[in-house]
């Protein structure tokens, strides 16, 4: 099993009156995630081919993270279905190791000229595999 990962740096504009990164880049971070590992997979990020769609989001906050800080972002795939596939994120401190914060998104394969969802291919589906987290892996 192979796990993605993907570096930022914390930018000032990313953290809040409170000195911490405010809880929405969180969402960016991800999202960056996301498009680096569609990029692995060999998904480019050609608007005119993009075949996926966020059905869902979510993050829950463990750890406060502040300005100039490297985070570290590991993504891996908890569950392949017929026409999406869930991904689970964890971002941690990439010096300490420390957990900051927990991530999941729910994506979908998508056909945009027709508006609608459409079955995974079988080459992304195998490309998918390598993330998946065994039972034991899975994040609670």
């Amino acid at each position: 099993m192979a796990t993605h990962v993907t570096n930022v740096t914390v930018r000032f504009s990313e953290t809040d009156a409170l000195g911490h990164v405010n809880n929405t880049s969180y969402f960016v971070y991800l999202e960056e995630a996301r498009i680096r590992l569609f990029e692995q997979l060999g998904y480019g990020t050609d608007v005119t081919t993009w075949r996926f769609i966020l059905a869902s989001a979510k993050c829950d906050f463990v750890n406060q993270a502040y300005f100039g800080q490297t985070l570290k972002i590991e993504t891996n795939v908890s569950k392949i279905g017929n026409k999406s596939f869930q991904l689970v994120h964890r971002i941690l401190d990439a010096k300490t190791g420390t957990l900051i914060a927990l991530g999941e998104a729910a994506v979908v394969y998508f056909n945009f000229e027709t508006q609608q969802s459409e079955y995974l291919p079988d080459d992304l589906r195998e490309r998918l595999q390598c993330y998946v987290l065994s039972d034991s892996e899975q994040v609670k």
